[in-house]
Parts: structure tokens; C-alpha cells; sequence
């Protein structure tokens, strides 16, 4: 029978990089750090449905995908399929950690990470418990009562045991966002002097409200000279609704489907306008770039709204709401933000001061802390 690493360590959970991509940064982090002795000893667990197979492997890590599905909060055929497929993702969380006998499992919330941690406290291994917005979810604020730390990323969570660390950020997006100064990757990037270049996004499939605003914002745009990086999302880009057709003389527009370099794109910009997940807000404090912040309407517990208040609060930031966003307002938001050359500056030196770069090394030495020799 194959032995394994007694020195292994269980991240369990994902189904959304908003979950994911703050475990990969901090297990990187575990293999800089020598918490394990190399990034075979780090396995992820997540879910058969979620983004972990597009990125997991890639990073160079274990990963096994367990059965299960949510449930819908009304009685369906579905509920009943899903109830089954649940309790057979328990089962193999079960078996999993009895073979491996990890010195930890790290969850880091959703409905992914539900088996493992729950696996976790009855055959009573150490739990660390990873929140990254500023409203728990169902599954962190459950299992944060049995673990031996709750890491979050914002004050005033309510979760039992809550260390403030940060959120971690992957080292790859830090180094390609500080290496390089400004000036040079505002060249290499085509902004000529004197313009203002502002970056849109709304995650991998696309914003459409924001798309739509930005779209008439660059039609009918008449001031300054601009730059504008429009990254539309797979879903809206072969929509003209959401694509500027005839951009106003002033404005380089410059649509992409997706950014594969956002590190040094964002480090370039003038101003930011995207939503308010928990990874993106990291990201723009590590950065220091001003933003207006269009937290997601339908997120639950309406945490978007929350992780942005940080930024909101010390000026770092500008918080538009979703159902007063049209082109108009977000232009005169814009006009008024990129007007005023000292307070884009003091913007961009409050996000900064809210940065936590160092959130995965932190994290790393709480994991050494608690897990088992």
C-alpha cells in the first residue's frame, strides 16, 4: 500500500477563484516559507463543479474533487440527487483524510470546502478557517467555532478566534505589479504623456452594467484625453451592446476579451472602475491605485459592499452602487476624480496604506504554528 507524507497539508475548497486564488497564494507561500518540504506535501480538495481544475494543476499542486452540489431552498428531484451525491463527498472526504492524515486542514469557505472540514473536527485534526470578505459565509461562520484560528481579512467579522492577517495575494501578481516603475509600463503599454488611463473589468465573464455605462461613457466622452482598457469578460464580447462602436475623439479605446497581464496593467493606471470582490480589493490596496468601487448587487450578505468600506472610508476609493450606475454618472464620477491631480495622488497613497503584501507569509507561519510535526 502506498505511505504518504505524514508533513501533508489539506487546503480544502474553491468552486470560485474569489475562494480559490487566496489558497494557491498562500500555498506558495507554505513551499517559500519550507512550512513543507516541497509542494507535494500541499493537496487540494474542492468540488467536481467549480473553477479548481482550470487552476489548480497548473500551479503545480494536488488536487482531488469531491462529489456534491448545493441545494436548492425548495423540494426538487434535484434536492434529491444532490443530497445523495453530498453524502458520497463526505464519504470521500472521510476516506481521504483517514489515508493521508494531513497536519491541517485550511478551509477556505464555499460549499467546497463543507466535507473536508467537517471530516476535519470529528476525527478532531487541527482546522484553520480562511475568510475572505467581510461577511462570512454560511460555511466559515459554522466551522470557525471548531478551528484553531479564524485568518480574516477585515475587522468586525464576528467570528470566534478571527486573527487579521490579510487577504493573501499571489506573489506573481505582486512582483509584476512593483518590479517595473510606472513610467516605464505606462510606455511599454502605449499611454502617451499626459493622457489618463483608466482600466474597466467585472471578472471573467463580464460586468454588463458596467460594460453598458463604459460603453456610453466612451461615446459620448468630452474632456481630456483618455485611455481606456476595457476588459469585457467571455460572456458580453461579441455583444455590440457592450463594445464602444464609434469612440469620441479624445478616447484611445482599447476592448479586450480578457487580461492576461492585470498585474502591470493595473499598476499602470490612472483609475480603476470594477466590482468589489474580496481578492480584487487586495489587489488595488497592494497596488495603490484610486478605484470606484461598483459592489455586485446580489452578493450575499451584500459583502462586496463591506470589503469596499476600507477603501471607502480612508479616500482610497469612490463607491458608485450598481442601480444609479449609467453612462452619465460614471462619466461625471470619472471627470470629477481625474480633474483633481493631488487628490487622485492622495487617493492612490490611502488605498496603498491599506495593502497587506505580506498576508501570505503571515498566514504561512500561523499554518506552522498550529499544524502537527
Amino acid at each position: 500500500m502506498m505511505k504518504f507524507s505524514r508533513r501533508e497539508i489539506i487546503i480544502s475548497g474553491g468552486g470560485t477563484a474569489g475562494h480559490l486564488l487566496p489558497g494557491l497564494a498562500l500555498a506558495h507561500a507554505l513551499v517559500e516559507k519550507e512550512v513543507v518540504n516541497e509542494s507535494e506535501e500541499i493537496h487540494f480538495v474542492g468540488s467536481k463543479r467549480g473553477i479548481e481544475k482550470k487552476l489548480v494543476p497548473p500551479a503545480g499542486f494536488k488536487l482531488t474533487q469531491l462529489s456534491g452540489d448545493g441545494i436548492q431552498r425548495k423540494f426538487t428531484f434535484k434536492n434529491l440527487v444532490s443530497i445523495c451525491s453530498i453524502f458520497l463527498g463526505l464519504a470521500q472526504a472521510l476516506f481521504l483524510l483517514l489515508e493521508r492524515k494531513p497536519r491541517i486542514v485550511i478551509s477556505l469557505g464555499g460549499f467546497a470546502s463543507v466535507p473536508c472540514a467537517l471530516i476535519a473536527v470529528i476525527l478532531r485534526l487541527p482546522l484553520l478557517v480562511m475568510e475572505q470578505n467581510a461577511v462570512p459565509g454560511l460555511a466559515n461562520r459554522v466551522f470557525a467555532r471548531f478551528a484553531k484560528a479564524a485568518v480574516v481579512a477585515f475587522d468586525n467579522t464576528g467570528l470566534p478566534k478571527a486573527i487579521n492577517l490579510g487577504n493573501p495575494v499571489r506573489e506573481s501578481f505582486i512582483s509584476g505589479a512593483t518590479e517595473e516603475n510606472r513610467e516605464a509600463l505606462r510606455a511599454r503599454l502605449g499611454v502617451e504623456e499626459g493622457s489618463l488611463f483608466l482600466l474597466v473589468f467585472g471578472g471573467s465573464l463580464g460586468a454588463q452594467r458596467i460594460n453598458e455605462s463604459i460603453k456610453d461613457l466612451v461615446e459620448s466622452w468630452d474632456a481630456e484625453s483618455i485611455v481606456v482598457h476595457h476588459v469585457i469578460g467571455e460572456r458580453d464580447f461579441n455583444d455590440e451592446r457592450f463594445k464602444a462602436s464609434i469612440p469620441a475623439d479624445r478616447v484611445d479605446y482599447r476592448p479586450v476579451e480578457y487580461e492576461g497581464n492585470m498585474p502591470e496593467v493595473m499598476a499602470a493606471a490612472d483609475l480603476v472602475i470594477c466590482r468589489a470582490g474580496a481578492t480584487t480589493v487586495a489587489e488595488i490596496s497592494i497596488v495603490g491605485v484610486p478605484a470606484i468601487l461598483i459592489p455586485l448587487p446580489n452578493a450575499p450578505g451584500d459583502h462586496q459592499t463591506e470589503n469596499a468600506r476600507a477603501l471607502y472610508n480612508c479616500g482610497g476609493a469612490v463607491h458608485l452602487r450598481n442601480d444609479e450606475l449609467g453612462g452619465n454618472r460614471l462619466k461625471s464620477e470619472v471627470k470629477k476624480i481625474l480633474s483633481a491631480e493631488e487628490s487622485l495622488k492622495d487617493m492612490a497613497m490611502a488605498a496603498k496604506q491599506q495593502g497587506r503584501p505580506m498576508a501570505a507569509s503571515d498566514i504561512a507561519n500561523l499554518v506552522r504554528e498550529h499544524a502537527r510535526d
